[in-house]
């Protein structure tokens, strides 16, 4: 291992000189340490044999590395404001394991240094900007292994409530496609707030500016940090420090029209020898794109918006002090508001002056993590954290007929989360492998919710709080080292963790995770995990109550009935409900071999089953009453008793059929109301691959690529069919990928990336209908002025074109004039877009 110091006067990302001759990698790099005050990390066998690149001139301390390093088959990863220099590989667990002996914490242990056993997707924010994405949203929605369902801006009025849903504007992770609400988002390892009623947390609130990379653990991670983390946690991770003041803007706009993005941003900070601040501010906006821009959209939903209109300012702030001795304090803060509009035809003919209704929410954020740590003897490390936030969106729907309009009034969801928790983690004993360690905490976890309804005058769940106690420990073994010198086993490390969480009124639960890092040898490994995860119910799925909604039978589905006949659709809470449990393993291959120096290779097998999963049973409301998968959910012709013992288990009662209710007249009583399915399964296998080469003096051409492959199922009670989710409307697809070229020469950086999102088949006809994918081409070009003395040094200039080919989404058919015409899960109406950015360090 080779760790150049860091020096204490260098926090700075100031533009430096560097003269560092061609030499050998290890030397030049230990110059680059002396020259910029950064700390280097690398392992020594990385980088024996290799020599470095000359670097001359002013630079940036990222750009003076890439230069070192251009031809040599490796790369750098930001960690904690360290130069980790690894082959590349989108996986941050290569990061993990290759520097173990700096103590640095990576997504998916409690441990620092331990390797990671299951697959870790790592993705920095220069990755980010050299594909011309403007926001985590995007990001979110590029990765393979994450769906587009969940909460996120453009969501369908049809798409069903288990697939997801948009009410503030704000986008989440949704891994393997289980559901927003199943997977774990934290930022710099703290929970949030979760948003509106899905109990997902909103990327999109934290300024591209702020962050460093992200982290992405697609795999049960409820034994290291509780609930939520059933298809993974991902890990939004901010700069460590920063010294100076940078700016940009951003100005984009689709080809077809609407859409027009603004994105201005600002980034200042001051670091000294105990300490150092930060704040970063993001101000941005997009106009709405409507139907009638859009060729596939016009005649089908005219008068629609497909994405709506939206604004924010985000603040991100950071902060830390060393106080006496080895005690330590750090902050990091949070504030986001975000303002969305949008607008719905309720006439067929899209005549907004005839009929229309609007849509406007607004959403505030706050969240605000304070620690203390203690460094102690045997790199011991004690922590007291405590987490606060709050997320309240506030909205309300205006209908119109023709002059006349009524106002149903505001209503709000709030979220609230706190914690405490105090941990431990260090070194244990001496194994023939390195050094045994241990990490172990305790705490207590309350969130809450409320819901607010105007038209009741009232608040309209009756708990609004859950509380949880927990305590948890992990251990790393490394049996074997690679001096020992056997056989086929050139390393092996060993990783155990369980956690036990008590939920007043729910119970216990205590999830386990076992994980395995093999190395063959030095060119090939192998990691494996098994785990268990949960998730308990939220209080909205719990206390929401319970409505009534008449609606004309053909809209559920009812074939040959009368023009006058209705049907009775009951949906709300269980408090009846028990945590939703999955059991989880992964098997992960990697190929990083010595022979072709810049090549890495992973493939990787998952396989989760998920039972007692909290759902909406009736996944598709339009075949309700012709689906025979619902049939234990519905009473066909049900009598008057019938009938108002259902209503009489409601809170409230919505016709939507024009006509008074007359029992007469219903056909069917339809319970909807959140129940624990039978079980969920998906499996599929992840490609992660990358290649790296020097094609000349200071020139370097990268290859990446992250390929997914998912099958998914449900069975929603014992006896019922078994149900496909992935490659279904409204779920994710089979397959999904993104793929990179980048060629760096000097100043100048050219990427393109290609992104897939494979097709569906729309269920809801018999038979099925296929739904083509999109294929969306990227391109985008950076330039940085160099040179003394120049009034533009330290100037970025990039230029992008999003989806360069125009690829449009496949149209589907609607039956509402709200509905919109594609599947708004998975594709996306943005289309062409062009975007110019200027960034500048002052």
């Amino acid at each position: 291992m080779t760790a150049m110091p860091e020096m204490a006067a260098a926090q700075s990302e100031d533009v430096r000189t560097y003269d560092i001759p061609a030499q050998d990698l290890a030397g030049a790099l230990k110059a680059f340490a002396v020259a910029s005050g950064r700390e280097v990390i690398a392992p020594s066998e990385t980088l024996e044999g290799k020599r470095s690149a000359p670097v001359v001139g002013q630079l940036a301390p990222d750009q003076a590395v890439a230069r070192l390093l251009a031809g040599t088959g490796l790369s750098f990863t930001l960690v904690d404001g360290a130069f980790v220099i690894r082959p590349i590989l989108a996986a941050a667990a290569d990061v993990s394991s290759a520097t173990a002996e700096a103590e640095i914490l990576v997504t998916g242990t409690r441990i620092r240094g331990a390797p990671v056993a299951s697959p870790v997707i790592a993705i920095g924010e220069d990755d980010i900007r050299a594909q011309g994405l403007s926001d985590l949203g995007e990001v979110a929605r590029r990765i393979p292994q994450s769906f587009g369902g969940g909460q996120n801006p453009g969501i369908g009025a049809n798409v069903p409530t288990a697939s997801g849903g948009d009410v503030g504007g704000g986008s989440s992770l949704n891994l393997r496609g289980l559901g927003s609400d199943a997977t774990l988002t934290l930022l710099n390892g703290h929970r949030l707030a979760y948003t509106a009623a899905l109990q997902s947390v909103d990327v999109s609130a934290i300024p591209l500016a702020a962050i460093e990379r992200v982290e992405v653990v697609p795999d049960g991670a409820s034994a290291i940090y509780g609930s939520d983390a059933v298809a993974g946690v991902a890990n939004i991770i901010l700069r460590k420090r920063y010294s100076g003041l940078e700016t940009g803007v951003r100005l984009a706009t689709s080809t077809d029209g609407g859409g027009f993005q603004q994105r201005y941003d600002a980034l200042a900070g001051a670091t000294w020898s105990s300490g150092g601040v930060w704040a970063a501010y993001e101000y941005g906006s997009n106009s709405a794109i409507r139907a009638h821009d859009r060729s596939y959209a016009s005649s089908r939903s005219p008068g629609l918006d497909l994405f709506p209109a939206l604004r924010h300012h985000s603040v991100v702030a950071s902060g830390r002090k060393d106080l006496a001795g080895d005690l330590s304090l750090s902050i990091d803060g949070l504030y986001n508001i975000r303002w969305s509009d949008s607008v719905m035809p309720t006439l067929p003919s899209g005549d907004l002056n005839a009929g229309r209704a609007t849509f406007h929410s607004i959403d505030k954020s706050y969240g605000l993590a304070p620690s203390l740590e203690l460094s102690l003897p045997a790199n011991w490390r004690l922590a007291l954290t405590g987490t606060y936030g709050m997320e309240r969106v506030d909205f309300h729907q205006v209908q119109c007929a023709g002059a006349d309009c009524s106002d149903a009034g505001w209503n709000y969801y709030r979220n609230t989360a706190r914690s405490v928790e105090v941990s431990g983690s260090g070194h244990v004993v001496e194994l023939p492998g390195g050094m045994s360690k241990v990490a172990i905490g305790a705490g207590y976890r309350e969130i809450g919710f409320d819901r607010f309804s105007a038209a009741l005058g009232a608040a309209i769940n009756s708990v609004s709080r859950q509380d949880s106690y927990f305590a948890y420990g992990e251990v790393s073994l490394p049996l074997v080292g690679s001096e020992q010198g056997l056989r086929f086993v050139h390393r092996f490390d060993l990783d155990v963790a369980v956690r036990y969480e008590r939920y007043p009124g729910i119970g216990g639960v205590v999830t386990p995770k076992v994980g395995a890092a093999w190395a063959i040898t030095p060119d090939v490994s192998m990691k494996g995990s098994w785990g268990q995860s949960f998730r308990a119910p939220t209080l909205f799925q719990q206390y929401q109550p319970r409505t009534a909604v008449l609606y004309p039978s053909a809209l559920l589905g009812a074939s040959g009935s009368s023009p006058t006949s209705g049907a009775i659709l009951l949906v709300g809470g269980n408090p009846a409900l028990e945590p939703e449990r999955a059991t989880t393993w992964s098997a992960t291959v990697d190929l990083q071999p010595r022979a072709a120096p810049g090549l890495a290779f992973a493939v990787g097998y998952f396989h989760i089953a998920y039972r007692d999963r909290i759902v909406s049973p009736i996944t598709l409301l339009s075949q309700s009453l012709s689906n025979p998968s619902y049939r234990d959910q519905v009473i066909l012709n049900p009598n008057s008793a019938e009938q108002a013992a259902a209503l009489a288990s409601t809170g409230s009662f919505i016709n939507y059929t024009g006509v008074s209710y007359d029992p007469a007249n219903i056909i069917a009583v339809v319970d909807n109301a959140y129940v624990n399915a039978g079980r969920q399964t998906a499996h599929g296998i992840d490609v992660l691959a990358s290649y790296a080469t020097s094609i000349g003096p200071g020139q370097q051409l990268t290859f990446s690529a992250n390929v997914a492959y998912l099958k998914s199922e449900q069975q929603l009670a014992a006896g019922q069919p078994v149900e496909p989710l992935a490659g279904t409307i409204f779920n994710p697809p089979h397959w999904r990928g993104q793929g990179s070229a980048s060629w760096s020469g000097g100043p100048l950086t050219l990427t393109a990336a290609l992104s897939y999102i494979g097709g569906v088949r729309d269920t809801r006809f018999s038979p099925a209908r296929g739904i083509d994918g999109m294929t969306m081409l990227d391109l985008t070009a950076r330039y940085r002025v160099e040179g003394t003395g120049s009034p533009l040094e330290g100037t970025e200039f990039a230029l992008s074109v999003q989806n360069l080919l125009n690829d449009k989404p496949d149209p589907i058919s609607v039956g509402a004039p709200y509905q919109t015409p594609y599947d708004s899960t998975n594709y996306s109406p943005i289309g062409r877009l062009l975007a110019i950015e200027v960034r500048k360090k002052w």
